[in-house]
């Protein structure tokens, strides 16, 4: 899920690497309107930094200061057992007036590395702001973080198929749970409290140990789970929050939710499939469709020992090709055309694991909901292949928390709706990913979101209209129009 200091920030449930992030290819008009009336930062400067003992971040070459903040392993028990935040700060280049709190997403994207190597992100931003960040708990050296880790052996996966009976879904949560325990044993305590609730609590104490009236907060891809937590748990502390290339855990109905997901990795496929009514591969779609209904019978070969194909891993690599646009879709229209040939060995990935797969789900298997039975499971995965008969089941949550069933933790942050009183909010994403954070937005009045019609995964590193937008709402908190168009 992480490459070293590289934005490759994929969702639960991708399986596969982030596709290239799009650069703009439309500006939106600079007309915008403004948020609530308030103070201009929300940030109290007097003992802004009584709390923390700021000196330079180890290997340090720009100019990143570091901080150490204790807070209690188990938000439920205040006064127990502490572990270390590492938090790090790039000050403002002008005067500052205040601090935006930013996570990258992962879970486990070391914030402090990252930031280091991404200076340039914030530049504009600088001129009147602080850049505070930090290395999300339970993620430690494995993760390139500096705050308490977990000790344990952090793997990756393939994504369990489908149990055909109730025998097969008995031995998939044996499974799981040694995936699990072998970690959870290192340090029982930290395991337990590795939910986006638990790290959203962490942001409130950095919050408060800066010193800050009201939080600013940047959240990419999974960090966006963190802000639409915290946004449920603190909705009077939020100043400015930005929701960027996220989806939607504010679902009440999560049926439908998955649904809508589905949903938009279908839309992936059909996109793809419409350029091909113009690029002299008419023959694909039913090509396609004939290879995933043979898989399922029988997996295809490929010329590598021992890997051969289902229809939900092909699916799942065709969904990869998919999301990067036109940059992949001819190498997907030549590996489906070789597949159906009976030789699917174009879709074998160069490197690394050979079948769709996730990390140890330590963090996304405390929020998201799984399935109890697999009479509950197979009603959902009927739903999801009616309304995504291309995409079926792959890419999605549906799938992906198949490794969570028999999680020796329950699932301790479900999604739920925001409540009333959380300021307007602004959201951002590429193909699929506006959409789901326009649903999580849809509740919280005078909130907007900017779409980009086109591939990627997050907008503010790349897409100068979005961050234009960006910057401008966690100055002055003025909002762009409701669906601005980067």
């Amino acid at each position: 899920m992480l490459k070293p200091l590289a934005i490759t920030l994929t969702l639960l449930g991708a399986g596969l690497q982030a596709t290239p992030i799009a650069t703009a290819t439309t500006t939106t008009a600079t007309s915008a309107t403004t948020a609530q009336a308030g103070s201009r930062t929300g940030t109290n400067s007097a003992g802004a930094s009584s709390a923390l003992e700021w000196q330079a971040c180890p290997n340090d070459k720009i100019g990143m200061q570091c901080a150490d903040l204790q807070v209690p392993v188990n938000w439920q028990k205040p006064d127990g057992r502490k572990i270390t935040l590492k938090l790090g700060r790039l000050k403002a280049t002008g005067t500052s007036e205040g601090s935006v709190l930013v996570a990258y997403g992962g879970p486990g994207a070391p914030g402090i590395a990252m930031t280091q190597s991404l200076p340039t992100w914030w530049a504009k931003l600088r001129d009147r702001m602080d850049m505070v960040t930090w290395d999300t708990r339970g993620y430690g050296e494995q993760f390139q973080g500096l705050s308490t880790g977990l000790q344990c052996a952090w793997t990756r996966v393939p994504i369990a198929d489908a149990p055909e009976n109730d025998a097969d879904f008995g031995r998939l949560s044996d499974t799981n749970r040694g995936y699990a325990e072998a970690c959870r044993l290192k340090d029982p305590e930290l395991f337990a409290n590795m939910s986006s609730a638990d790290h959203a609590r962490d942001m409130e104490a950095i919050r408060k140990a800066l010193g800050d009236d009201k939080l600013n907060y940047y959240g990419a891809s999974y960090a966006g789970f963190f802000g639409q937590t915290y946004a449920r748990l603190f909705p009077g502390q939020i100043r400015t929050m930005v929701l960027d290339g996220t989806w939607n855990h504010n679902a009440t109905d999560w049926q439908r939710e998955m649904e809508e997901m589905a949903k938009s990795n279908e839309q992936f496929l059909r996109r793809f499939f419409t350029w091909c009514d113009t690029n002299d591969c008419e023959d694909v779609p039913g090509l396609w469709r004939a290879l995933i209904a043979r898989a399922d019978r029988k997996p295809i070969p490929t010329t590598t020992a021992n890997i051969a194909y289902k229809a939900r891993d092909l699916q799942s690599f065709a969904l990869g090709l998919a999301r990067q646009g036109e940059a992949g879709w001819p190498k997907l229209v030549q590996a489906i055309r070789r597949a159906s040939k009976g030789d699917a060995s174009d879709f074998v990935p160069a490197r690394g694991a050979r079948y769709p797969d996730q990390t140890t789900g330590v963090t996304e298997c405390t929020d998201w909901p799984r399935f109890a039975t697999r009479k509950e499971m197979t009603a959902a995965y009927n739903r999801l292949r009616a309304v995504a008969p291309n995409a079926g089941t792959a890419n999605s949550l549906a799938s992906a928390t198949l490794n969570c069933i028999g999680w020796p933790v329950p699932v301790t942050n479900p999604p739920a709706a925001l409540p009333k009183g959380v300021p307007p909010i602004l959201g951002a994403g590429a193909w699929g990913e506006s959409d789901a954070v326009e649903r999580a937005l849809s509740t919280v009045p005078g909130s907007s979101t900017i779409h980009h019609d086109g591939p990627g995964h997050t907008l503010y590193g790349t897409n100068t209209c979005a961050r234009d937008h960006i910057n401008r709402y966690f100055a002055d908190r003025t909002l762009p129009p409701k669906k601005t168009q980067c």
